[in-house]
């Protein structure tokens, strides 16, 4: 599974910070939420101007591209893509002309009604430059803005039209606007630098800033800040908070608060959970890096069986060496993850994950363990079955594809080669999380989707 994107978004009153080299560290906090590309826009109060490309945030900006980009009033953005191709095109922040100005935006998540939208907007002579939904958003925003007087109102009547997830900086020439929408699908949060507003994805970007969290953007919350400080306005749309249980499993830092829940507390009480639920006879715990560490040692200090380091990750591997070198691929984790031979020789392992989608990569760790030399290798995951596909922001298979949809744990258990395979019940996980299961969207575990999947990807909804 791959998120959507991170945002980061600063408002200054003075010159204390250089605002580009700000927005370039925080990004780099957010990295793992965006590998495909990377772009900051800055207005100096009159205009925007926006530098992006693919790659990442320190592939794409230099000392001298950060140095051209001059204001008080910035956006960032790191990108993975769910809808539209990976082009320079759809990278963002995407700015544009509307009729009192300029906008840029930055959105993460992923519009179910998407199709709709666009056909409503080529109808009315809305000619799009980019396939990615948040243009579609951006157009959603400028039709509306041409419609009302006030910039709220346009706002909040454009949150109406949009279903599914979107959290959104947007940027005129003198405001700042953070937006979540009525579920709160993905986090954003607020906090101070200073004499600086910022807005982020994660707390783990005001930390690596320095600036101190204030709070949650809240559920359907426009948030506005510009010379008159910082002010709040709601959406008119009652709906059950949805936040993605996935941002506590797997996408999130482990050194983040969500909704006041420590996302590294949350993955250690899985990986206890998981013990106690899915108890197993071993010598030693591994967890595979960097997504099931925290849970196997949890695993670990609950079962009693000792943790070791039995894989090694190379973290300099990117997307842009693994894409195009076809004749590697058969080489498969290998490029990534490395065992350490003499810890697993001989001994009964416990392998732990965050999550099985496809089981492929699974199958090749489970593979080189044992080619290594452990006698036996149980897989315990530290999430419920994958079993439905996602259409807020994640990057899933179609259910047909997702192997827990389709086979028996038996018929799972032997396609990986493990010798055995347990999953967390999702109450362990919702447990583990520590908040209502009504404030949380597992739709990917159980189904329940939170909004009507209305687009033309809703036809892979019940797909088998």
């Amino acid at each position: 599974m791959k998120e959507a994107c991170g945002l980061l978004g600063i408002y200054t009153t003075g010159n204390e910070i250089s605002i580009s080299t700000t927005i370039y560290f925080g990004l780099l906090a957010l990295q793992h939420r965006g590998q495909e590309s990377a772009g900051i826009a800055v207005s100096n109060g009159r205009s925007i101007k926006c530098h992006k490309g693919l790659g990442l945030v320190s592939e794409v900006f230099s000392e001298l591209e950060l140095k051209k980009l001059v204001g008080s009033i910035g956006m960032g953005h790191v990108r993975y893509s769910t809808t539209g191709d990976n082009t320079v095109e759809n990278s963002q922040p995407l700015v544009f002309g509307y009729s009192k100005g300029q906008m840029s935006i930055a959105h993460n998540g992923n519009l179910v009604n998407a199709s709709a939208l666009r056909k409503e907007l080529q109808e009315h002579g809305f000619i799009f430059q980019t396939t990615t939904d948040s243009e579609i958003i951006a157009a959603t925003i400028s039709r509306e803005i041409s419609c009302s007087a006030d910039l709220i109102e346009a706002l909040q009547k454009a949150m109406m039209k949009l279903e599914g997830s979107f959290s959104l900086i947007i940027m005129t020439e003198d405001k700042l606007i953070a937006v979540r929408d009525p579920h709160g699908f993905r986090p954003l949060c607020l906090g101070r630098l200073d004499n600086c507003i910022v807005v982020a994805s994660e707390t783990a970007a005001l930390d690596t800033l320095g600036a101190n969290y204030e709070r949650e953007i809240s559920p359907g919350e426009i948030l506005v800040i510009d010379n008159n400080g910082v002010h709040n306005h709601m959406v008119a749309k009652e709906t059950r908070r949805s936040l993605c249980v996935f941002e506590f499993v797997y996408f999130a830092r482990p050194d983040s608060t969500i909704n006041g829940i420590t996302v590294y507390s949350s993955r250690l009480r899985a990986g206890i959970n998981l013990a106690r639920e899915k108890p197993v006879d071993a010598d030693l715990v591994v967890g595979v890096p960097d997504s099931g560490t925290v849970a196997a040692m949890g695993f670990s200090q609950e079962s009693g069986i000792p943790l070791a380091m039995g894989l090694i990750k190379n973290r300099y591997i990117g997307r842009t060496f693994i894409q195009p070198m076809q004749r590697m691929r058969k080489m498969g984790v290998r490029l990534k993850l490395n065992v350490l031979k003499e810890v697993v020789r001989g001994k009964r392992l416990v392998l732990v994950d965050d999550s099985i989608v496809r089981g492929t990569t699974s199958a090749q760790i489970v593979r080189i363990l044992k080619d290594a030399g452990a006698s036996q290798v149980h897989v315990r995951v530290a999430s419920p079955p994958v079993t439905h596909s996602c259409y807020y922001g994640i990057d899933t298979s179609s259910r047909k594809e997702l192997i827990a949809a389709n086979h028996e744990l038996k018929t799972i258990t032997d396609f990986l080669g493990a010798d055995t395979l347990e999953y967390l019940s999702l109450e362990g996980l919702i447990e583990a999380v520590g908040t209502n299961r009504e404030e949380l969207c597992a739709a990917c575990f159980d189904g329940k989707y939170p909004t009507k999947v209305t687009d033309t990807v809703g036809k892979r909804l019940f797909e088998k």
